[in-house]
């Protein structure tokens, strides 16, 4: 168990975190014909929106309440209710997320309460569900706030196995998946593939391989998401066969959820490098009761191989990390599996999950704290977002991006990480960035002895002691 070692700074150098409030309208994103609206101003919404275009290079659905500096002191109920009267006249989602800003927590706004007014004032909206969750910038990070906000959903959405007459395993093939922010789209839909390999059929909440995958719509403009998980299904969940949990950030979400509908869980940490992928593959076997498909054990297969043809640059580096507390403890398992050392630990904020990170000690901090660890520390390979670029400049040293956002390279959101497939492909990148360093090449011998022609003497001599 790594120490953890709590943030003393007043204040955030190169911040590493992305608020919660940005978190939980990436959740809201990941449901069909939806919309979150961020109760504060103008520009809290606007910093996180281009966090996200760059980051999917996509349009973005979101909105905002817009408070003034009068209706920060005053109040600024009205403006809930108002904003949420003109998305449901205009666009009549099939869900509207309401996630709060640093700004009307601070003056003590009640979001929940807004929204009871809402329904009183205007009843011809009941059938529109809104979702409101408590996210201020200044707590937490995007994981606590995706967690949040699928917390809220499943318990505004979802109804009970008593209310709706939900029965666990009615439906033989479906399987529930709650998948935690540090997955990408990549990443979820190669988890699709893998349960549909099994002769099951995943429902993943909130599912961003559907909306925010970088596909072409056939509708050339749409105030609400394209794609993504059905608010209808939400009713279904209690029929399920089993529920996926990944990411320790998703326990409460899948405590909720076991609590209403009585669905049996399974939860993994992560699923990166081999025995974390062999524990899913072995729960869908059981579930689907069903052998294990060639193609994965091909998949398998290739992952063994790439670990031996990577162990050379792998074995013995020298790692610093920054990320979210799911997406750190998957990659420090993940390198200690192949042997890599993980000498710098950075997580925006402390998480139950950090206690199985694979690493001497997790700083509380941001991306000073990596590099003045990774200086120390003599790290050769940095892992972080792309906010992490000019930390690796200044070390000089590689840098291999992961997490959000990735602004500067493109494809950074359909990457995959996890399965066989995707471990296999990180062990790849990290090993070829490794060998740039040309760490331990050989310069070839040449004898002061021989005659060389006039171009080539006295070259290289230094290596004839």
């Amino acid at each position: 168990m790594p120490e953890i070692i709590k943030r003393k700074k007043a204040l955030s150098v190169s911040p590493l975190k992305a608020s919660s409030t940005v978190g939980a309208a990436l959740a809201f994103l990941g449901f069909n014909r939806a919309i979150p609206m961020l109760h504060g101003s103008q520009g809290c919404s606007a910093f996180g929106k281009i966090l996200f275009v760059r980051h999917f290079r996509e349009p973005i659905p979101l909105q905002t309440t817009a408070i003034d500096q009068v209706s920060a002191v005053m109040g600024s109920q009205d403006m809930v209710i108002e904003g949420l009267k003109t998305l449901c006249d205009k666009n009549k989602p099939d869900l509207i997320g309401l996630p709060t800003t640093g700004l009307v927590e601070m003056q003590g706004a009640d979001i929940k309460m807004a929204v009871r007014v809402f329904r009183q004032t205007y009843p011809q909206y009941d059938a529109i569900p809104i979702v409101p969750v408590s996210t201020p910038d200044f707590v937490g990070s995007m994981e606590s706030g995706y967690a949040e906000a699928t917390l809220a959903i499943i318990e505004t959405l979802v109804p009970t196995a008593e209310e709706a007459g939900t029965q666990p395993g009615r439906r033989r093939r479906q399987v529930n998946v709650l998948a935690g922010s540090h997955l990408t789209p990549g990443d979820l839909e190669h988890l699709k593939d893998l349960i549909e390999l099994f002769g099951l059929r995943p429902v993943v909440l909130p599912d961003l391989s559907d909306s925010l995958d970088g596909h072409l719509p056939e509708a050339d403009y749409s105030a609400l998401t394209i794609g993504g998980a059905l608010v209808s299904e939400l009713a279904t969940l209690g029929d399920a066969l089993a529920t996926l949990v990944i990411g320790g950030s998703m326990n409460l979400a899948a405590d909720a959820l076991k609590a209403r509908t009585g669905v049996p869980d399974h939860r993994f940490a992560h699923l990166m490098g081999l025995e974390a992928v062999d524990a899913l593959v072995a729960t869908l076997a059981e579930i689907a009761e069903a052998p294990v498909p060639a193609r994965i054990e091909r998949q398998r297969a290739q992952l063994q191989d790439a670990m031996l043809d990577s162990h050379f640059m792998l074995g013995m580096a020298r790692l610093a990390i920054a990320a979210d507390p799911d997406l750190l403890v998957g990659l420090t398992q993940m390198l200690a599996g192949v042997g890599a050392e993980t000498v710098v630990a950075v997580a925006p904020i402390n998480a139950p999950g950090l206690a199985d990170a694979v690493c001497d000690q997790v700083k509380i901090g941001d991306l000073e704290d990596l590099e003045i660890g990774a200086r120390a520390n003599r790290a050769e390979l940095l892992i972080t977002n792309s906010h992490g670029v000019h930390t690796a400049q200044r070390l000089g040293i590689p840098l291999l991006r992961a997490g959000f956002p990735q602004y500067d390279l493109v494809g950074g959101y359909s990457r995959t990480w996890i399965g066989y497939l995707g471990t296999r492909a990180t062990l790849f990148d990290l090993a070829n960035l490794l060998l740039s360093l040309e760490k331990g090449e050989i310069h070839p011998y040449r004898s002061p002895l021989k005659q060389w022609p006039a171009n080539e003497r006295g070259k290289d001599v230094k290596h004839a002691a």
